[in-house]
């Protein structure tokens, strides 16, 4: 089962919003290495809403890395985001250099705090919930937070990118 915890700041993500007075909430559950979806296993284990659950994924939108952030139940529509970040095309980026870009590993990358902060377009169904999870930078934990405030963390534009 999850368990809260207090801020602790024992991530860059978490860093970063005490660093911007953002307030959030920390959410860590134990991590099933197993698990075929990390964004689903979170909406279990944190007993939320898949709909307010979201995955960061990263792209490359016309030779430069970008961030699309959707609900963990549906996918990244790879033509929005690329229109999104002003380009023609997009498709997902190499694990490895995503990994190298952002300072965390796959299933635990956050779209705050990343070692080089890439252009970040968070999906609109976003702004329909109160608040919101995102991974907090590492497997099993998330950050709870109210989606204007993940726009103001990230500098991020919101735009319909998600499917299904």
């Amino acid at each position: 089962m999850a368990r809260q915890k207090k801020k602790t700041g024992a991530t860059p993500a978490a860093r970063a919003l005490i660093a911007a007075g953002i307030r959030f909430e920390e959410h860590e559950y134990e991590h099933d290495p197993s698990a075929a979806s990390f964004g689903l296993e979170a909406a279990e284990a944190l007993c939320v809403d898949p709909a307010r659950v979201f995955k960061t994924l990263v792209v490359d939108v016309g030779g430069r890395l970008a961030v699309g952030v959707v609900p963990v139940a549906g996918t990244l529509d790879l033509k929005a985001i690329a229109a999104a970040a002003g380009g023609k095309k997009a498709a997902m980026a190499d694990v490895a250099l995503a990994e190298r870009t952002t300072g965390y590993v796959a299933g635990g990358i956050s779209p705050i705090g990343q070692r080089k902060r890439l252009p970040t377009v968070i999906d609109a169904s976003a702004e329909g919930h109160e608040t919101i999870f995102v991974s907090g930078g590492r497997r099993g934990f998330d950050i709870e937070l109210a989606p204007a405030d993940l726009v103001r963390a990230t500098t991020a534009i919101v735009a319909p990118i998600a499917a299904g």
